[in-house]
């Protein structure tokens, strides 16, 4: 027996959800089909669980500066696994959310893994499901190195296992989630060494933010190692111990983890039973309507390789909905001027053009504004973190290309920065714009 409908999204994270939900609402017989736990990467193993661990390490820097304000603080010690079991619980009641949000909405939930069997058809434990649109929405998983002993490590995936912390780790990586996990275990007492196979972290952001970010973690404690390329982990009586290629040793260490970039979850798929092209990764590129080369088959968030972030999944899911099913023609999400946000020990939040990127696209037209203090909270004590900030501005009328923060507070004030960015808002405007003071957010609207 077939089963029919208008939608089959197949992945039930954040973007497929989102694309799902606003569907039905516009009058789509809609399905989502899902073989994990509702809510994919974000909820389950990335941005939910790791602002709850961000969180518990922020607490960790508060105490710490808590004499400064007359406080005798006394901390006996943090509890890993019971924050573990708090944390695993609010993720167990999201998940009952978002299956009731879908209830609401009348789309139908289908526990399982999907495959093609043709373009209009889909496979479940099974069972088929035909439907005029289908949408991919399958997400990602933590990539693993091909080399010996590459599965005693863990990824990001692993890290929300763990059920106690590890003293010594070995963190291999140099984006978001390296330098996130390298700031919670610091933070919260373990002994942090971090391996990047080139010169740095972050390399893909304003270098600016970078350096900052490297200059703390080292004033924080965490070991950084450059150009370190992983040959074998081996299990010693005394721990895991990493060789490179180039003969150096890291280690013993009670935990390796792997956070070294993501592949998209598509084997399974059977992708070429419906015509859909992949590139070399099994990523589905599509064009700026989320269409891929299939008519009537839509791609959307991090199985199309490009800016994988939650907020852009769930923005382009909606997107869509509203241009397939609610009459918006046009409608499509556009992948430039993306906000974000790290949550290291500082935060950063970031917008736009690199420096770089600036002066490769506007050439002498490029003014760059830029502002380094110590931030209030820190004035009454000895350890002191410095917060820089980066304008970069292009043209006659200097337009704000890049917004680039790292410091107390980026990662709240970087949301309204990109509202006023999206609107084309210039050097004057931020000038223009009174003061809140005293707070670090100011710096952007008085830099001289």
């Amino acid at each position: 027996m077939t089963n029919r409908y208008d939608l089959l999204v197949i992945g039930g994270g954040s973007g497929g959800l989102a694309h799902a939900q606003r569907a039905a609402e516009y009058g789509a017989n809609a399905a989502v089909i899902e073989y994990g736990p509702l809510g994919g990467t974000c909820v389950n193993v990335g941005c939910v669980p790791k602002k709850v661990m961000w969180y518990a390490a922020q607490h960790a820097h508060q105490f710490h500066h808590a004499p400064d304000y007359g406080f005798d603080v006394e901390v006996k010690g943090h509890d890993w696994n019971a924050l573990k079991v708090r944390r695993d619980a609010y993720i167990e009641r999201l998940n009952g959310i978002y299956k009731n949000n879908l209830d609401k909405r009348g789309v139908t939930y289908i526990a399982g893994a999907a495959s093609f069997v043709d373009a209009h058809t889909v496979s479940v434990e099974g069972k088929e499901y035909e439907a005029d649109r289908i949408v991919i929405a399958t997400g990602g998983r933590p990539m693993v190195p091909k080399i010996p002993g590459a599965e005693l490590g863990i990824t990001s995936d692993g890290f929300f296992e763990l059920e106690e912390r590890p003293q010594r780790v070995l963190i291999a990586g140099s984006g978001y989630v390296s330098v996130e996990l390298a700031g919670v275990f610091n933070a919260l007492g373990s002994d942090v060494q971090l391996v990047v196979r080139k010169d740095g972290v972050l390399r893909s952001f304003d270098s600016m933010l970078s350096t900052q970010l490297m200059e703390a973690m080292d004033k924080n404690g965490i070991e950084l190692d450059t150009k370190v390329i992983p040959a074998s982990v081996e299990q010693t009586d005394d721990g895991l111990v990493m060789r490179a290629e180039d003969g150096r040793v890291f280690g013993p260490v009670d935990c390796v983890i792997w956070a070294i970039g993501r592949s998209p979850n598509t084997e399974s798929l059977a992708a070429a039973n419906a015509g859909v092209r992949q590139d070399k990764y099994g990523f589905i590129p599509t064009d700026e309507l989320q269409q891929t080369n299939v008519e009537n088959i839509y791609a959307l968030g991090d199985v199309t390789g490009r800016a994988a972030l939650t907020p852009v999944a769930i923005a382009a899911g909606r997107r869509l909905a509203d241009r397939l099913y609610g009459g918006m023609e046009g409608r499509h999400l556009e992948y430039d001027l993306i906000p974000t946000v790290i949550f290291s020990h500082p935060t950063i939040g970031t917008i736009g053009l690199t420096e770089d990127e600036a002066r490769a696209e506007y050439g002498d037209d490029v003014k760059v504004y830029s502002s380094g203090f110590i931030g209030m909270y820190y004035a009454l004590g000895s350890d002191k973190q410095r917060s820089v900030m980066k304008l970069i501005t292009a043209g006659a009328d200097e337009r704000v290309v890049g917004c680039h923060v790292i410091g107390e507070g980026a990662d709240e004030m970087m949301q309204g920065f990109a509202v006023a960015m999206r609107m084309g808002a210039t050097k004057k405007d931020f000038d223009d714009t009174v003061a809140i003071h005293p707070t670090s957010a100011e710096e952007l609207v008085t830099m001289r």
